[in-house]
């Protein structure tokens, strides 16, 4: 009973985190051959004085120009050139002049990872980066919904040239497989979900896709901080057998102490920048781009080399246009209907009695309209969720 309890207690905490996390990924928008299984590089390096690994290139902006290096800056997460081979389904789409598209795959966390990813890697620069993430979703939870069998239907139609995986923070807890339920990181719980991942990475490489996979940040409290770091090893280790690249994110979400931190200095100006959101779990819109600038750098390295493999007769990188506004024609409103003859209601009642000359009295006025109780406190930010959600405000 004390496990169930415990269970549902954490449970409830994550789920408390998703409307945080999807908020502030929404927030920043509106603006066939098999890959090949090699080894992944290693996505970590012993950092230099500049915070930057040996033979790695230094962090960039989102335009893809260096980040400036501020005084006492933490380490940056480094952008390791793609070394895997280039698959032909995207030097098709070069050639072609179709956008690169990017998928991004996960729960709330890889809302947030798309949302990066977004900003990162411009329309005009060629990229499409597609939202395929889904709150509350995970490989223990294939009673709800089959991860590999929901999403091969939605790449039917349009496959990705590159995939970017998110998945864990949902993952937390026992799995039902074959009839048995198996415990969190227990030797049958990574089997069972070796053998869904293996599958689901297999689906999306038999679409061409290049696969990369995301970890989990530190997290805040310390118990649920232990399993995330047991989980981030166990894909770690299977990232590794199966050639796909794992980008580690727990080094770049903590202090110089490797503390958990909501506060981390920013690139440019070394000032405190918020990165986490209230949960403690999810990151803030800096948070997520801060942990995912090693990602897009090296993405960008694919597609260069994808583009050199299209040859110099490729076209420039498209840029995709919004689609085209459709004006419906006017439609002509409909004649009224006549009334229906009915006998007068009023025959045979007397005449109505002259006007009084005298000034009638002013009708009552309106009854004041009750004041607005303002939008729901999961939409609000951060810094106005904790004022609405007090012991004495009202709650939902």
């Amino acid at each position: 009973m004390r496990a169930a309890l415990f269970l549902f207690d954490r449970t409830a905490v994550l789920f408390l985190g998703v409307a945080a996390g999807a908020a502030i990924g929404y927030a920043f928008g509106v603006r066939q051959q098999v890959e090949v299984p090699v080894a992944a590089p290693s996505e970590l390096g012993v950092a230099g004085p500049d915070g930057v690994a040996p033979g790695v290139a230094p962090a960039t902006t989102p335009d893809g120009k260096p980040v400036p290096q501020a005084p006492g800056q933490l380490p940056q997460p480094p952008v390791v050139a793609e070394t895997r081979p280039i698959q032909p389904g995207i030097v098709n789409a070069i050639a072609a002049g179709r956008p690169v598209r990017v998928g991004v795959f996960g729960d709330s966390f890889g809302d947030g990872i798309w949302s990066a990813l977004y900003n990162q890697l411009s329309r005009k620069a060629g990229y499409q980066v597609i939202k395929y993430s889904q709150q509350a979703t995970g490989f223990t939870r294939y009673k709800t919904l089959n991860l590999e069998q929901h999403d091969r239907a939605r790449l039917a139609d349009a496959p990705v040239d590159i995939a970017v995986i998110s998945f864990g923070a949902n993952d937390m807890m026992g799995v039902a497989d074959g009839g048995h339920v198996y415990a969190l990181l227990t030797p049958n719980w990574k089997a069972a979900i070796a053998r869904r991942v293996t599958s689901y990475v297999a689906m999306l490489r038999s679409q061409g896709a290049i696969v990369y996979w995301v970890g989990l940040p530190k997290m805040r409290e310390a118990a649920y901080d232990a399993d995330v770091v047991r989980m981030n090893a166990f894909y770690r280790d299977l990232m590794g057998r199966l050639g796909v690249a794992f980008i580690d994110t727990a080094p770049y979400s903590v202090d110089a102490e490797g503390r958990y931190a909501a506060y981390l200095p920013d690139p440019a100006t070394g000032k405190p920048q918020l990165m986490r959101a209230n949960d403690g779990i999810h990151m803030s819109m800096n948070g997520y781009i801060r942990i995912t600038r090693g990602l897009a750098g090296r993405i960008r390295s694919y597609v260069d080399k994808a583009r050199g493999q299209a040859g110099e007769g490729a076209p420039p990188p498209p840029t995709v246009a919004p689609a085209p506004l459709v004006v419906p024609p006017p439609v002509r409103p409909a004649p009224a209907p006549k009334p229906p003859r009915m006998e007068d209601p009023l025959a045979g009642l007397p005449e109505p009695s002259a006007p009084s000359s005298k000034p009638s009295k002013a009708p009552p006025p309106e009854p004041a309209m009750a004041p607005a109780k303002g939008a729901p406190a999961d939409l609000l930010p951060p810094e106005l969720r904790d004022e609405a959600t007090r012991p004495d405000a009202d709650r939902r």
